[in-house]
């Protein structure tokens, strides 16, 4: 009885945990081919580009922060994000530091499936932007390495990664109980360790 009880919850953890886990268990897989191949996968970025002139009162302000903290990195003032966001249509997630300094002001936008950048010219006011966009391979790729993709997303390769320890130790467990009648049980899981240690052995330099 108390084995049947056993198994039935290791059952119950085993499938609520692969079916948590099931898509991220196939974008996962699909995307470790993809990054074993990415020289191999052609990509054709997507270059925007935007120039625009900074507000006089915008590049007073911004030319007395740069007089502070020139040769340092310190946030954006909220003004200018405002701008950046409403005028120029840039897409910024959190605030922002920037690279200061007394002729520009220089702020790295990295991102997933891509990069970006924008740079403020404090003597002559000029603006310019440049998004690159990398495709969906790149996107998808990036997302499996948690690249550029936040905190949220973070958290969520870290509870899915306790949800595949749970689907994998539950089912060795499950291996376990069953091995008695199945002898091919432990020769295929020595297999499965076997393998890539080798593999790791002989050709992994």
């Amino acid at each position: 009885m108390a084995k049947a009880a056993l198994l039935k919850q290791l059952y119950l953890w085993h499938w609520l945990s692969s079916a948590l886990c099931l898509v991220g268990m196939l974008l996962f897989s699909m995307t470790g081919i993809t990054l074993n191949h990415a020289q191999d996968i052609e990509a054709k970025p997507v270059v925007t580009q935007k120039m625009a002139i900074i507000p006089p009162v915008l590049q007073q302000q911004l030319q007395q922060i740069a007089a502070q903290y020139e040769g340092k990195t310190a946030p954006l003032p909220i003004t200018v994000e405002s701008w950046l966001i409403d005028r120029q249509g840039i897409d910024l997630h959190t605030p922002q530091s920037a690279e200061w300094s007394l002729d520009e002001v220089y702020i790295a936008l990295p991102r997933a499936g891509g990069d970006a950048w924008a740079r403020l010219g404090l003597q002559d006011a000029s603006f310019e932007y440049e998004l690159t966009e990398r495709g969906w391979v790149s996107l998808l790729n990036d997302l499996h390495k948690g690249r550029h993709t936040g905190a949220v997303w973070n958290v969520f390769i870290d509870v899915f990664s306790v949800g595949c320890l749970i689907f994998s130790l539950t089912g060795l467990w499950i291996l376990k109980l069953h091995a008695v009648n199945r002898p091919l049980v432990w020769p295929v899981v020595g297999l499965g360790v076997l393998v890539p240690l080798l593999l790791v052995i002989l050709w992994v330099h």
